[in-house]
């Protein structure tokens, strides 16, 4: 088992799913991934989590991303567990889930910590780009519920500095101002690309509005 670090080629493979067979690669296409797991079906903190990620489908569209769950459970399992998170959480389940009883994915993700449970998966997510490479990795205890806004931000940061030569400082939002990649040193060039102007705080700490996606 090897552990999957940033920039690694995520895994594919070919596993039963809550719609039937899916072949990882081939099911993201040339979109964004989120890839998550869960402990058990019928459980109450994956009930609200996997609820709310319904309920966002609207943003993960509108960003290019593709959704995945998965757990240890069956198939079956699934599709008589997501009636129950449609009727209590009043959403639409309307991604996949993975029905990893063979544990072959938790291995590749090394989702399973056998500190914490020796057979069931923790809490992973995984953010996956177009050329299928893995760009962020969070790993919660099965007693906390994840914060999905905070993947959809993460998700807006990679996406906007993947096209620009910026980051984005701490608690960053969608809309606010940004940091100039320190490498970049031309004045031509910082005129270039940054139109909007900039504010030097320090030579390596500049501040410009996030520039147009």
């Amino acid at each position: 088992m090897t552990t999957l670090r940033l920039g690694d080629t995520a895994p594919d493979f070919e596993q039963d799913s809550s719609v039937g067979k899916i072949r990882f690669h081939e099911f993201l296409g040339n979109s964004w991934g989120v890839l998550f797991s869960h402990p058990a079906d019928f459980t109450p903190v994956c009930t609200t989590e996997l609820g709310y990620t319904a309920k966002l489908a609207d943003d993960f569209a509108k960003r290019n991303v593709k959704v995945l769950a998965l757990s240890v459970d069956d198939a079956k399992s699934h599709n008589d567990w997501i009636k129950d998170i449609n009727e209590t959480q009043s959403t639409t389940v309307n991604y996949p889930i993975l029905a990893d009883s063979d544990r072959k994915v938790s291995d590749l993700y090394d989702m399973i910590h056998p500190n914490a449970s020796a057979t069931a998966t923790v809490r992973s997510v995984f953010v996956i780009d177009p050329a299928k490479k893995v760009r962020l990795t969070i790993t919660y205890p099965a007693s906390t519920g994840r914060n999905f806004n905070e993947i959809l931000r993460v998700i807006d940061s990679l996406q906007l500095t993947d096209s620009h030569s910026v980051a984005t400082p701490v608690n960053w939002e969608d809309g606010d101002d940004v940091i100039i990649v320190p490498s970049i040193k031309d004045e031509a060039v910082l005129k270039a690309k940054f139109p909007k102007g900039y504010k030097t705080v320090r030579p390596y700490l500049r501040i410009t509005p996030q520039p147009n996606k």
